[in-house]
């Protein structure tokens, strides 16, 4: 972050400050945590935490001000309404010294992937900032936006929702000069009851978008396939469609990854993306229509898609003892349910292998999650999956719906607890084999993948 004067924030957060604001903060921290000198600490407040209570401790390890909702004894407060529209104006502000372009991207499924390839073929032309991990919401935001100085050339943000009304707010916060939606699923269905509800939310993206920025989505997805707004720029991938500005073809799938052939404005631009699964094509051509888009060249492109490498519990393959694992615990819902499953049939096992099918439930699918469950259980039949072995209350109903696709029901098993799901692997699985590990954040099924390790 660069320097900005404590008159700055005050004025940027309209908030009420009876101090000297002649002072220059260094750095802007919700956790006191990671307080360091001559810093803000803005006092968010959580449904089991309020910042309020640790105001007087931050300006003990040397915070300037604190940004509060009412006075707090020992401490200088810059008093406002509210603290997180607060952080998003302090954030906004800030942005706005950077005449870079900022590409901001949204979806139900895939757009961490998304972002980070963005960011991958974006550092060959520019020096780019990334969002870390997933820091999508109301506070990774912020603290993303925090990070650009005068050096970077370019940033690309992640933004996250459950409800309507998130994702703009975050748009106005980024102000983003290109925007992408990868899809629209069914994560949150439950909070906002349709997909048609969720498309709605995903394009508050364009709340805070300049009206010449472009729009980059997936017409593979029939809720984004027409829904490009009139009077903008908007730039269609497919790896299905050829009506599009870009589409992939001769898709093949590789031991390290998948190669395949970008068209482009009647051109063929070869490409490699490191990872399996024809999901990670259509995360790769966005990515290539980010670049364009702002200007690199098709060839830079497509080659700088093979930089990108998957990491934590996003589909993160490795092997040990001889045996493949897919690490696939970061979150879950039925289109990603289905990527994952690609990947496990692409995974190469040995003559007499088996690839086994670990699958905890899937979270926030409301009335319908039943019935999304059955459906992910077809997936399962429809799959190289030889074992499925599931944990969590509504994962019976992988196993319903896979057997009533004809998948062998002896193949099934269903445990209670992940230490019973672990010790049974332990004992089953050889080399050879292949391991997918696929549910909710929530369910935790990366213990299961720990106790083997």
């Amino acid at each position: 972050m660069e320097r900005m004067s404590l008159a700055e924030i005050v004025a940027a957060v309209d908030g009420s400050f009876g101090y000297p604001a002649d002072l220059t903060v260094e750095s802007i921290s919700t956790d006191t945590r990671k307080i360091t000198e001559n810093s803000v600490f803005v006092a968010l407040k959580g449904a089991n935490f309020d910042g309020h209570d640790y105001a007087a401790k931050a300006m003990e390890l040397g915070a300037l001000a604190v940004i509060t909702e009412h006075p707090v004894e020992g401490a200088r407060c810059i008093v406002v309404d509210s603290t997180a529209k607060a952080l998003l104006d302090l954030a906004h502000y800030y942005r706005m010294r950077f005449d870079i372009p900022m590409v901001s991207v949204t979806g139900s499924v895939g757009k961490t992937t998304t972002k980070d390839m963005i960011a991958c073929v974006l550092s060959h032309g520019f020096k780019t900032l990334k969002s870390e991990g997933n820091h999508n919401n109301e506070i990774g935001l912020p603290l993303t936006l925090f990070g650009l100085d005068s050096t970077y050339t370019a940033a690309v943000t992640e933004m996250g929702m459950n409800h309507f009304g998130e994702i703009s707010r975050l748009s106005t916060c980024a102000a983003p000069t290109l925007c992408v939606i990868t899809n629209i699923g069914v994560s949150h269905i439950e909070n906002l009851g349709s997909q048609e509800n969720i498309l709605k939310a995903k394009l508050e993206i364009l709340d805070g978008a300049a009206p010449d920025a472009p729009l980059i989505l997936n017409k593979d997805d029939k809720f984004l396939s027409s829904c490009g707004p009139r009077g903008r720029r908007t730039v269609y991938y497919s790896i299905k469609k050829k009506d599009c500005d870009v589409f992939a073809s001769g898709i093949t799938a590789e031991d390290s990854g998948v190669s395949f052939t970008i068209n482009y404005q009647g051109n063929k631009y070869p490409a490699v993306v490191h990872a399996l699964g024809e999901h990670n094509v259509r995360n790769a051509l966005a990515a290539f229509c980010a670049g364009v888009c702002l200007g690199m060249s098709p060839e830079d492109c497509a080659a700088a898609v093979a930089d990108y490498r998957p990491q934590g519990m996003r589909q993160n393959i490795e092997k040990k003892n001889g045996i493949t694992y897919v690490v696939d615990c970061y979150n879950a819902a039925p289109d990603s349910m289905k990527a994952a499953l690609s990947v496990l049939s692409q995974v190469a096992v040995t003559e007499g292998g088996r690839r086994f099918c670990v699958l905890a439930d899937m979270l926030e699918l409301g009335k319908n999650s039943k019935t999304y469950h059955k459906n992910v259980g077809e997936y399962v039949a429809a799959s190289k999956a030889d074992v499925l072995l599931c944990f969590g209350e509504n994962s019976v109903y992988y196993i319903e719906g896979a057997v009533r696709k004809g998948f062998d029901e002896a193949a099934c098993k269903h445990f209670d607890t992940r230490e019973e799901l672990a010790a049974y692997l332990k004992k089953e699985i050889r080399e050879g084999d292949a391991v997918l590990f696929k549910g909710s954040r929530g369910m935790k099924l990366e213990e299961v993948y720990y106790a083997l390790a």
